[in-house]
């Protein structure tokens, strides 16, 4: 029988919907929403206040960190006088630059009642002490002002040169002090040129323009010749050690060993004037210049190298040009080793 197509099939039923669809649109209807609240005038008044505070703070802690890297702080704008300066003087002795710079910009400042170097040296270069020790003395006379000594656990020959210029030296009981002397020496390469064979060529003018000459032994004229240069320094060292201890020559002389004492060995030879550590220095320091209770400690900013800093130098100090190591001229050193 055929099939009755006048009657059209029933519509499907409509899908379930578990949530609402968003709108066929290309935007969200808005229309039946709260409108949203208005900010208060309170609300933008504390954040202008709050950001007026932070700059303040910025501000402080930019001029905090500026006075503090000059060396100072508060005391910097004359609001506090009992001020001590502590210049640390350690590691071998290369250059006088950095200590005398500080010495000059202390004894200049008049918040600042006495000066405390905080020594341990083995000492280094002959003039580079020289210089030091020659700076202390003025400061003490031209500024008027104390610069005590405190050895830590060396303070020897170059190093006890500069402590022997200051008004007092304090050292530990198991501190070194002393090595008054002098030394010469440099590396005599003369043998590595020879197994290498290499051979070094000097032309000059002048008898003793070579002497020295680190590829050959000395002959005993320029052995003659060094050791008076050696004795004139000798002399030297010993006489400011003289002067600075208010002594003689002949009573240093005999100590001039180049040999080093304990600190409590050296108070009866007279090298130091008082056992104690850098805290009774500080103390009584504070106390001679009329500093009562707990002084203020300003110290020299550090020279902080930063990565820009390495990588925009020569690099010697990172790499160092192994062509210098047979670059040594003879150096003299108040040194102990």
């Amino acid at each position: 029988m055929p099939e009755d197509f006048s009657t059209p099939p029933p519509p499907p039923p409509p899908p379930s919907r578990p949530y609402a669809q968003a709108p066929a649109y290309g935007y969200s209807q808005s229309y039946g929403l709260p409108p949203a609240p208005r900010r208060s005038a309170w609300f933008y008044i504390g954040i202008i206040a709050g950001s007026l505070a932070a700059v303040c703070l910025l501000v402080s802690l930019m001029v905090w960190f500026t006075m503090r890297s000059a060396g100072g702080d508060a005391a910097g704008l004359g609001l506090n006088n009992d001020r001590i300066a502590v210049i640390d003087v350690s590691g071998v002795i290369l250059s006088a630059e950095s200590v005398d710079n500080q010495l000059r910009k202390f004894g200049d400042d008049s918040s600042v009642k006495a000066i405390l170097l905080h020594i341990n040296s083995p000492g280094g270069g002959a003039a580079a002490s020289q210089e030091i020790y020659h700076e202390v003395l003025r400061v003490r006379q031209e500024n008027h002002k104390k610069v005590i000594a405190s050895i830590e656990s060396v303070g020897a020959s170059g190093a006890y040169y500069i402590a022997s210029a200051c008004d007092k030296i304090y050292a530990n009981d198991a501190s070194v002090v002393g090595s008054i002397g002098v030394i010469m020496e440099w590396t005599n390469y003369g043998d590595l040129l020879r197994w290498a064979k290499l051979k070094n060529v000097v032309i000059h003018a002048g008898e003793l323009k070579d002497a020295g000459d680190p590829s050959r032994d000395l002959t005993p004229k320029e052995e003659a010749y060094f050791q008076s240069l050696v004795d004139n320094m000798y002399g030297q060292f010993v006489h400011d050690v003289a002067t600075g201890r208010h002594t003689t020559d002949d009573k240093i002389k005999p100590l001039a060993t180049g040999q080093v004492w304990t600190g409590q060995q050296s108070l009866p030879l007279g090298l130091i004037d008082k056992v104690g550590g850098f805290r009774v220095a500080l103390m009584e320091t504070a106390k001679d210049v009329g500093i009562s209770g707990e002084p203020n400690l300003v110290r020299p900013a550090k020279n902080k190298r930063g990565l820009f800093a390495l990588l925009t130098d020569d690099g010697e100090d990172l790499f160092p040009n192994p062509g210098q190591l047979l670059n040594h001229a003879p150096g003299f050193y108040f040194m102990w080793k």
